[in-house]
């Protein structure tokens, strides 16, 4: 139903507020519950009234059945689906971008789409069998940064080497990986990618990467969350200077 609307559900008083703020024009419909009106700050509803947006009260009850939350705070928005152009950031002189494949925890999709955000990614790619940006709990985890970055489907990394990008790779230590503290330039198109949580990343990609890298860790801990990895990573990777 998301996809053949085009739109997605934000609820909430500050994802509601800030796409007010933000995106107005991104918004379709804003629902309120009969309770929290009394409740609602003054500069949200003066926000609420001078938008030009189709709005809708309903009871407590009535809401709750819109909601998907287990306690819901009375307010949520209907929203367009961001729309994209792939071309023009591929066609960018310098890209930093980040490829998940199969990434299946709502959460860890929400989670990382906040950190690209945050970080200045230029875009994230996800395999079609990824979990859907715009479920809702993807959409709470990312805590309302869902219009602020690009995000493209694609089965492997194929087409990004055409395009010109060269390729990294998150995995465990093993042959072949270097520590990510090592690297100390990145070439001026480049996107790391992670694997799914449980399996990695597919022997496919890892042999098209021109850069396998970990994250040392303690002895004592085996792996890293792939949120964490890819907020990690980014970081990292954005204050490197461009290799020439």
């Amino acid at each position: 139903m998301r996809t053949q609307e085009g739109a997605f559900v934000v609820e909430g008083t500050h994802a509601v507020r800030d796409l007010l703020t933000r995106s107005p024009e991104q918004i379709l419909t804003i629902v309120t519950a009969h309770g929290y009106l009394p409740k609602e700050a003054e500069s949200d509803r003066l926000a609420r009234q001078v938008a030009s947006i189709q709005q809708y009260s309903c009871s407590d009850i009535q809401f709750s059945k819109l909601s998907d939350l287990d306690a819901p705070q009375g307010v949520l928005a209907v929203v367009r689906q961001p729309i994209w152009d792939e071309e023009e950031i591929l066609e960018q002189p310098t890209l930093l971008g980040v490829f998940g494949e199969q990434l299946q925890d709502p959460a860890n999709v929400g989670a990382i789409i906040r950190t690209a955000a945050a970080l200045n990614v230029s875009a994230l790619w996800l395999t079609p069998e990824s979990a859907d940006v715009y479920h809702p709990k993807v959409v709470r985890a990312t805590s309302g940064v869902l219009h602020r970055l690009p995000i493209f489907f694609m089965r492997d990394v194929s087409e990004l080497i055409r395009q010109g990008c060269r390729i990294f790779t998150a995995e465990v230590p093993g042959e072949g990986t270097i520590p990510i503290d090592e690297i100390r330039t990145v070439p001026r198109k480049f996107v790391f990618a992670v694997g799914n949580e449980s399996r990695g990343l597919s022997a496919q990609i890892r042999t098209q990467a021109t850069t396998r890298f970990t994250i040392p860790l303690s002895r004592e801990v085996e792996s890293l969350n792939v949120a964490a990895t890819v907020a990690i990573a980014t970081f990292h990777f954005s204050r490197l200077p461009k290799s020439q």
